[in-house]
Formats: C-alpha cells, structure tokens, sequence
C-alpha cells in the first residue's frame, strides 16, 4: 500500500487521468465481454479503465487485469466501503462512486487511492470535496446541461477537477474539455456491449481512434 501521508500516489493517478481526457466505464452484463473490449481498447493504447460494480464478479476481473503494470484500473458504482476495500485489495487505483458517500475516504486513503465521488448542484459539489473526493464525477452529464453545466460549476469551482460522465459521445469530448472538465468518463458511446457480443471489434476500434485524435 502507499504511504497514506503522503498525497503523491493520488496526484500520481489524477494526472494520468487528466492526461488521458478519457476514461472507458466498462458496464456489461458478463465479466468476459468486459475482458474482451478492454483488450480490444489496450491494443489501441487505452491503458485507463474504470470496471463497474454491476458486472459480474467485478473484483475478480480487476485483480486479474491491475496485474498487468501497463493499465491503471479502477473501480466504478461502488456501493460501500467494504466493496471500495474489496477493490483496493484486487488492484484498484481509483475509486467512483456517482453520488456522496463518506465512508468511501477511508480506505482510499489508507491505499493512496484516488476518489472519485459524484455530484451534480453546487451543494453536492461542495458536499463531495467535505466527504474526501480527489476530483467531482457529475452524472449524468448530457441530461444535466452537458459541457454549459461544467462550464457554470468551474467558475464557482475553479480549482475542482471535474469528470462528467453519462451521455457523451467522442464528438462532444473537446467541449467538455474547454468547458473545464479534467476528463470525461465513456461507456456507452465507446463500449458498446452490442458490438462486443457481434464481435465487432473495428467498431470499437474506429470509436478509440476517435476519442485518442
């Protein structure tokens, strides 16, 4: 584990967020469709995933790919802080949970893990960097304003590193971006679990392409 002293190994993980302006939030209904697209997405030089709680033994799967030095995984809709420890102990890096939930703050910190918690008003905001959120995910993005709503809470939050999520598609991943946000979380536009289960692999590889331009 890191240091909990010391903030390094959350800046660490914040940067590379930031430096990859997308991050893949894999939601299938099987753990083996979620291996194949992020093989699918790491041969395209994706490296950052977030693995939702709602696939199937999800803490196995991150064991099995935070195993590989190359990825940073992380570990998306966690419900409480036995499933964020469960996932901190199977590899996970980052932590995100779409809505307020204190209890998370503890084992990240003991892990130098980073937290992501959600938020969608000023208040939440607010409420989200009181309860030891690194950075504010705001979901759903798209129905919430899309990039004008980022835009309105930056300029209250200057210093806030905010990933929306929910709804976006690569073509709104620039607007997003000017509007303030760090980065921005992917799912559906970009793991599509239909072209998965067809075996299209160039579908998915045309949408990575997009989204690393």
């Amino acid at each position: 584990m890191s240091d909990p002293a010391s903030p390094s190994a959350v800046a660490t993980t914040i940067a590379a967020l930031r430096k990859a302006r997308v991050v893949p939030v894999v939601r299938t209904h099987t753990a083996a469709n979620a291996a194949t697209v992020v093989g699918w997405l790491r041969d395209c030089g994706i490296t950052i995933f977030e693995l939702t709680m709602t696939i199937p033994d999800a803490p196995a799967l991150i064991r099995d790919l935070a195993s590989d030095p190359s990825l940073l995984i992380g570990a998306g809709t966690v419900p409480d802080a036995a499933m964020a420890q469960t996932c901190l102990e199977a590899g996970a890096k980052f932590i995100v949970a779409p809505w307020v939930d204190a209890t998370l703050a503890a084992p990240c910190r003991a892990a130098g893990a980073a937290l992501l918690l959600g938020a969608m008003t000023p208040t939440e905001v607010r409420a989200a960097l009181s309860a030891g959120a690194d950075a504010v995910k705001i979901f759903p993005a798209s129905s919430a304003g899309g990039p004008s709503h980022i835009k309105a809470l930056a300029s209250v939050f200057p210093h806030v590193t905010f990933c929306p999520t929910g709804g976006i598609s690569p073509g709104d991943i620039a607007a997003y971006l000017a509007a303030g946000a760090g980065f921005v979380g992917m799912g559906g536009a970009l793991v599509d679990e239909a072209r998965i289960i067809a075996g299209d692999r160039a579908g998915i590889e045309a949408a990575a392409r997009q989204i690393m331009a």
